[in-house]
């Protein structure tokens, strides 16, 4: 029996109640915040960078708009929306809910991305949102020829499944109705972890061209997705304090985009403007 007389038996159970042989307590990102999304988005109408104040003119320069897991193009319409108001050449990806095979969607992708620097004649700039900035990299890895830059919003590069749980769950659904078959077109657990996707997987953690422009966008308060998967040592490193969802409408992420897609038409080295992580 421990007692207060009795230090020397404190001393000697220290270690014990520290408990060092315990796992470190994963991060969980902060799921309640992306309730957010609304009022980013009011905030984002009433802003001057909407109307295009302060943000280069994009000169007629093509992207690619690459949406999130489970999201479709209609996600990104309002981005779509303000980058043509400002200049910019935009193709949609063409998905209607991202939940395929990695390695069959990047093929779709490169496929339309040929096909879009061939209509314009020049090279293209991706955008892409969480799962869509995963495949922006791979694209660019695999493509240097016709990718002018990525830029990646939320998207968790480095650890793909650094998720929320609630949103970890949801892979799981996912994959198991594409292993069992139940619903054609999703992914599988050969995808996530077998050889399916062998090749995606080492585009998006292989070296990266300098001669390609690269920003990643992250937010400490992101709720889906653990804000230091987002973290690529390849990227040039942008913290903006939106929600996860919220990327795709707000005013901070919005100008910080503007200035990504000007400075990947001027020549390297790194453009000056970009903050460090």
């Amino acid at each position: 029996m421990i007692t207060s007389d009795n230090p020397g038996n404190t001393a000697s159970m220290a270690p014990l109640l520290r408990m060092p042989h315990l796992p470190a307590i994963p991060h969980i990102p902060p799921l309640w915040r992306e309730s957010r999304f609304g009022l980013e988005l009011a905030d984002l109408r009433r802003s001057p960078v909407y109307r295009g104040h302060g943000v280069p003119d994009g000169g007629g320069r093509a992207v690619l708009l690459i949406p999130g897991f489970l999201a479709g193009d209609g996600s990104l319409a309002t981005m779509t929306h303000w980058l043509r108001q400002n200049g910019y050449h935009t193709r949609r990806a063409g998905i209607r809910a991202n939940v395929g095979c990695s390695e069959e969607a990047c093929a779709r992708l490169e496929a339309r991305l040929e096909g879009f620097a061939e209509a314009t004649g020049q090279k293209v700039s991706i955008v892409g949102q969480s799962r869509g900035g995963v495949f922006a990299r791979a694209l660019a890895v695999k493509r240097p020829d016709l990718v002018e830059g990525i830029v990646t919003l939320g998207s968790p590069v480095v650890s793909q499944l650094r998720i929320h749980p609630l949103v970890l769950a949801q892979v799981g659904v996912v994959s198991a109705l594409g292993t069992l078959g139940k619903v054609p077109g999703l992914f599988t657990w050969n995808c996530l972890r077998g050889h399916c996707c062998e090749s995606f997987r080492e585009a998006i953690t292989g070296p990266f061209s300098e001669d390609i422009g690269y920003v990643a966008m992250y937010s400490r308060s992101d709720g889906v997705v653990d804000w230091q998967s987002c973290l690529d040592e390849s990227a040039q490193l942008i913290e903006v304090g939106s929600s996860h969802c919220g990327m795709s409408v707000h005013p901070q992420v919005y100008r910080e985009l503007g200035f990504a897609l000007a400075s990947f038409a001027e020549p390297r080295p790194e453009a000056g403007w970009a903050q460090a992580a």
